[in-house]
């Protein structure tokens, strides 16, 4: 049976502004906004808080079973809810990006999140970006955007990200964890971080927000005929 409902998939590495386009994208067509990384940054700010062994199976079997992670949308942003807690803030911290990378390859949570990404467009139209959206997420996503840029402007954008939020890291820091996380993405045996063969390549090194959704919007319409 044929789905009645619209799935645009945006992957790429990290600090490439996917959520920047998702949200204006979801916001511009009436779609609901899912950010598949945030729920990987809220899984590992739980595994961290209760310090989790991540090479213990058992333990992070054990700890997902105790997580349950919500999308509410307000007026300024969607918000992410670990466990009834708001925790938008918490999982944008330079702590929780040195880790996700390593959470979001193990096996158990990547399968635990992936169903619920899935259950979560099963009858909505949503936006969802992430690492493996259009490759392993919903491999039949009406439209799939693969967005990248250079690695300097990227480690600029997210430099900038952090200090804004009063965050004390040097640039040296920021482009470590980047070409970390760049790694480990492209390599983890779950799910890795692949353009998918019918994805459109959006590299936004020298474009700004309204120009990136402009190239989205097109592409969408295009699909919609």
């Amino acid at each position: 049976m044929a789905r009645s409902n619209f799935i645009i998939a945006i992957d790429g590495f990290s600090s490439c502004g996917k959520s920047t386009v998702a949200k204006a994208l979801a916001k511009k067509l009436n779609f609901v906004f899912v950010d598949s990384g945030a729920m990987y940054r809220a899984v590992t700010l739980f595994f961290l808080r209760h310090s989790i062994n991540l090479r213990d199976q058992e333990s992070v079997s054990d700890a997902l079973k105790q997580i349950h992670i919500d999308f509410i949308p307000n007026t300024e942003q969607t918000q992410i809810f670990l466990n009834d807690e708001d925790v938008s803030l918490e999982i944008r911290r330079m702590e929780i990006s040195n880790y996700v990378s390593e959470v979001s390859a193990i096996k158990e949570v990547r399968i635990a999140m992936v169903a619920q990404q899935q259950k979560l467009g099963q009858k909505r139209n949503i936006v969802m970006d992430g690492r493996d959206i259009g490759t392993t997420v919903f491999p039949d996503a009406d439209l799939k955007i693969f967005m990248t840029a250079n690695s300097e402007v990227r480690a600029e954008r997210r430099y900038a990200e952090l200090t804004a939020k009063g965050e004390e890291v040097t640039m040296e820091e920021v482009k470590a964890n980047l070409e970390h996380r760049d790694r480990i993405d492209s390599t983890r045996a779950e799910s890795p971080l692949r353009q998918a063969d019918d994805a459109i390549i959006l590299d936004n090194s020298d474009l700004n927000q309204e120009q990136q959704l402009a190239f989205v919007v097109e592409e969408y319409v295009k699909r919609k005929k």
